[in-house]
């Protein structure tokens, strides 16, 4: 209700036709039990993973925290699911972390449209990337 009511204050329609995911592992603290945190090895991070999908104006459609050995993909299935219930965002922006057979499974199942989003060559570090005419033509601006 909150997120309609401060997208319709911006001019936009209520409800985001397109949404970024991505996940972050981070540390867990010494209360958190060991049932809900893990290990991830890629990050050397004892912790949980929350993965988020937030719109064009930054807020947050839906919110996953699993433990952190848990992969981008795996995690980014019950995302685009809480996507898909919440009626909104049916095109979706990922990195390279959730290519394969997610975008497949995405467009059969719920009918999200996943765009993986590559870096330019050359590039190190985080950069914000220019809109691209070409990943736009395919769904409807918002």
């Amino acid at each position: 209700m909150l997120r309609r009511r401060v997208r319709g204050k911006a001019g936009r329609d209520p409800k985001p036709s397109a949404a970024v995911i991505d996940g972050q592992s981070v540390k867990g603290a010494g209360t958190v039990g060991a049932g809900t945190r893990d290990y991830d090895a890629n990050k050397k991070i004892n912790g949980r993973k929350r993965s988020v999908a937030v719109d064009t104006l930054g807020l947050l459609p839906a919110v996953m925290v699993r433990p952190a050995a848990v992969r981008d993909r795996a995690g980014a299935t019950s995302l685009l699911l809480g996507l898909y219930l919440s009626g909104s965002c049916r095109v979706v922006f990922a990195d390279q972390g959730f290519a394969g057979r997610l975008v497949a499974w995405a467009r059969r199942v719920p009918g999200i449209i996943v765009h993986i989003v590559t870096k330019p060559a050359g590039q190190h570090g985080f950069q914000v990337h220019p809109r691209r005419c070409a990943a736009f033509l395919s769904w409807p601006q918002d």
